[in-house]
């Protein structure tokens, strides 16, 4: 089993990043959805008095996943069975999502991922409580949206918060330092717990996964802030509707459409 902790600060306040957040959920969804992969959406509901996450908005999803692993976990796996299952509890300040496969791996492969938000610029050491032999297991990774390299199959110059600047707040671009220089400014202290029970690749997979996290997380948030002017100003209402007509796309890209957005990188 992994555990690691991602803080990714933003030049954002909490409220603000809520609504930044679903709205480049959407239009990341449709980016990596095509030719029979990406996301397919189940439900996308309200949910109220759960025991553990109160009121909020739940999800669940399949991700289809063909062309986004690494060729050795192609080789090993059956056809079909790169579908993951993702139910969410959008209890904002406070997410939970868990990831499984049901179909193939069954209880033998979870991933576990909690998240606050917090108005700092990630100095809060201990967000999610976790005990003292939980505290050793934890790796800390500190995602800089701005200054963090990434791989050249996913660079985009409009989507580099070093060269965007958003002409509704002013904000940006951003520097080296600019955690300490920015106002408003929050965190995302997203908690990820994996553990795949198969004797010889339990290690190897489980590094993937926390490899392809630790990408997702930064491609997302530099996103999520280079498209700061078209999601800020608007409502939850306008995000319920446009997540609506979102599943309509969506279903119509992976059905119909070429693949599209990450692929899968070899690790070798």
């Amino acid at each position: 089993m992994l555990i690691s902790e991602y803080r990714i600060v933003m030049p954002v306040s909490v409220d603000e990043y809520q609504v930044g957040q679903l709205f480049s959920v959407m239009e990341a969804s449709k980016n990596e959805t095509g030719g029979g992969d990406g996301v397919e959406i189940i439900k996308n509901e309200p949910f109220e008095n759960h025991k553990d996450y109160g009121s909020g908005q739940y999800t669940f999803k399949k991700y289809h996943l063909a062309s986004k692993v690494p060729k050795f976990v192609k080789m090993l796996a059956p056809e079909g069975s790169l579908v993951l299952e993702e139910e969410a509890w959008n209890a904002f300040p406070y997410c939970k999502t868990v990831l499984k496969n049901p179909s193939y791996m069954k209880d033998n492969f979870f991933i576990d991922v909690s998240t606050h938000h917090l108005a700092d610029a990630g100095t809060t050491e201990n967000c999610h409580k976790l005990s003292g032999k939980q505290l050793k297991l934890r790796k800390v990774v500190n995602i800089d949206i701005a200054m963090d390299k990434v791989p050249a199959s996913d660079y985009k110059k409009e989507e580099d918060p070093t060269k965007v600047k958003s002409e509704k707040t002013g904000r940006g671009p951003l520097g080296k330092g600019w955690q300490t220089k920015v106002d408003p400014v929050m965190t995302s202290y997203k908690l990820v717990t994996c553990e795949f029970k198969w004797w010889g690749l339990q290690n190897r997979v489980e590094k993937v996964v926390m490899d392809s996290n630790e990408r997702l997380h930064r491609n997302f948030h530099r996103q999520l802030y280079c498209w700061m002017d078209k999601w800020h100003g608007l409502s939850m209402k306008d995000i319920r509707k446009l997540e609506a007509q979102a599943k309509a796309d969506i279903d119509k890209l992976r059905k119909e459409s070429e693949l599209r957005g990450t692929k899968g990188e070899d690790d070798e």
